[in-house]
């Protein structure tokens, strides 16, 4: 039985930090809705309370039956979860002056506290709270203070239930990683050993245990998370595993053909769909993001069950589903609102009465990368920048036509292999795909790049004729796991060559430009 700790969700957008944070510590753990609390079985060392943008104050506050946890588990409340103990226990939490956002320092007041093991005197934290704990309840004291705020940090005497005020999982607070390290290392008592070879291990026998000798269908699109569910899956039931990629039209230069070789030295099952013609005439005269959306998905609906319905008893549809996915998919009534809808592939179990499995519906993008290498996957699979499912189509701003995806193609292609091409050793970056590894080349360095087609016209001069062609833009960001994104900051030399490259080859193209927007408040992709 996998150890873990419990993460109960109050609506922050930081929430899914805390999980990554102990991810990083080899601490196994799961986030749930604050009222959907888990069966809490031998498994479960501890529990931690999440932030939330909602006050303890409010007559709809999100509440939470503590019940069989604060004093019988490990507990730490973080931002709203320690105004929560506070104000459910006796203490007062009020919207004072002593409000905080951005860096504080916190004053270590009491060093020998198990949670504050190790921690210098004084170090910067990350605060975001209006509403503060005014006092504490009868048998807590602080243990951490700031310049502003008295109870910076609590714990209950006599029992392992802790508090703070201020964010230990992000990256401003300097030594909140040694601080969840020690609630979960320390005060939880975790082994800290759940690593990618003990996930690879569990995971496939499970997956046998599940399946057992029924046959499974996998859509593959040549992204990591599904190649890395793929190879889990073929190393639990082998060839009872058929994997489909459908070409839809729109993947990038050469793209189809490149990614089923890719696949023929991995032993997997794949039967290629080419369906471009399908999708093509189906988008013509589509131009509304959305609609195009909706016609690419219908559209994959109806050629991927086509191919499937020739594998006979088949009972089971594989999906490359991650944690962000399922996260999202939930959210949180009232409170968080749902960012996506969730399935991959939706509408097939239904249509087919096939049975879902996801094997990795527990990792973030970061350990699904990190459990592919440990499977043995090449690198350039492993490595792949994150592909928008709809492809190319919401690349092209406005209809999708051959030409514009001819244009599209050519000038992507140059793009990302400029990107491969230049040797970044000197600039020392991190590598997007595992920041432990100092990135080779501007490619590894980037989480994700393309090309967007504008659907406007430039005026230009090539040679000594007027030209009125289109504007390209480029895009690349570094991410961690793309729910956040700030612009890469290019080398000049290289944009200058890559601009010059696609202007003097791409027939159609007279003007490049470079996006420097973030996310928030832009998205990574243009539609």
């Amino acid at each position: 039985m996998t150890e873990k700790i419990i993460i109960l969700d109050f609506g922050s957008q930081v929430t899914q930090l805390i999980g990554r944070r102990l991810r990083e510590l080899g601490v196994f753990c799961e986030i749930h809705p604050f009222n959907k609390i888990p069966v809490l079985d031998a498994s479960v060392k501890g529990v931690i309370l999440s932030g939330s943008p909602c006050s303890v104050r409010d007559k709809n506050a999100p509440q939470v039956d503590l019940t069989g946890i604060k004093g019988h588990l490990p507990l730490l409340g973080i931002c709203y979860g320690a105004q929560y103990l506070a104000h459910c226990f006796g203490g007062e939490v009020n919207g004072s002056l002593s409000r905080e956002y951005g860096r504080a320092m916190l004053e270590v007041r009491q060093p020998d506290s198990p949670l504050l093991r190790g921690v210098s005197l004084r170090s910067q934290v990350w605060m975001s709270h209006g509403d503060t704990i005014a006092a504490l309840p009868a048998g807590a004291e602080v243990i951490a203070s700031t310049a502003d705020v008295e109870n910076a940090a609590y714990c209950f005497r006599g029992e392992d239930t802790y508090a703070v005020q201020f964010h230990p999982e992000v990256f401003h607070t300097t030594e909140g990683a040694k601080m969840l390290g020690n609630f979960a290392l320390g005060i939880c008592g975790c082994k800290g050993d759940w690593t990618s070879a003990a996930f690879i291990e569990t995971t496939v026998a499970a997956l046998r245990e599940q399946i057992g000798d029924e046959k499974v269908i996998l859509g593959l699109s040549g992204g990591v998370d599904s190649t890395v569910a793929a190879v889990l899956l073929h190393k639990a039931v082998g060839a009872n595993l058929t994997c489909i990629f459908v070409n839809n039209g729109l993947l990038r230069k050469n793209e189809y053909e490149d990614v089923l070789a890719s696949y023929k030295d991995m032993q997997l099952n794949v039967i290629g769909a080419d369906a471009e013609e399908e999708f093509l005439s189906a988008l013509a005269g589509a131009e509304e993001p959305e609609a195009k959306r909706k016609i690419i998905g219908a559209k994959f609906i109806e050629v991927f069950e086509r191919y499937a319905r020739t594998i006979e008893n088949a009972r089971w549809l594989a999906q490359g589903t991650i944690y962000p996915d399922v996260i999202e998919s939930a959210g949180i009534e009232g409170i968080a609102s749902k960012i996506k809808s969730h399935h991959n592939v939706g509408g097939l179990p239904e249509k087919m009465n096939l049975k879902i499995v996801e094997p990795l519906h527990m990792l973030f993008k970061d350990e699904v990368r990190r459990v592919g290498r440990a499977l043995g996957i090449k690198e350039e699979l492993i490595g792949r920048h994150p592909f928008p499912g709809p492809s190319l189509a919401i690349r092209i701003l406005g209809e999708v036509t051959r030409e514009k995806l001819r244009v599209l193609r050519e000038a992507d292609d140059i793009y990302i292999r400029g990107l491969r091409a230049y040797d970044c050793t000197a600039l020392h970056l991190p590598s997007a795909s595992d920041p432990r590894v100092e990135a080779k080349n501007l490619y590894d360095a980037i989480w994700q790049a393309g090309v967007i087609l504008l659907p406007v016209r430039s005026v230009g001069v090539m040679g000594d004729e007027r030209t009125y062609e289109h504007p390209v833009a480029l895009r690349a960001v570094v991410s961690t796991d793309a729910m956040t994104a700030d612009w890469f900051h290019f080398p000049y030399d290289f944009l200058a060559d890559v601009s010059n490259e696609i202007i003097n080859k791409v027939a159609g193209v007279n003007r490049v430009v470079y996006d420097i927007s973030s996310k928030p408040p832009a998205t990574i992709e243009w539609e």
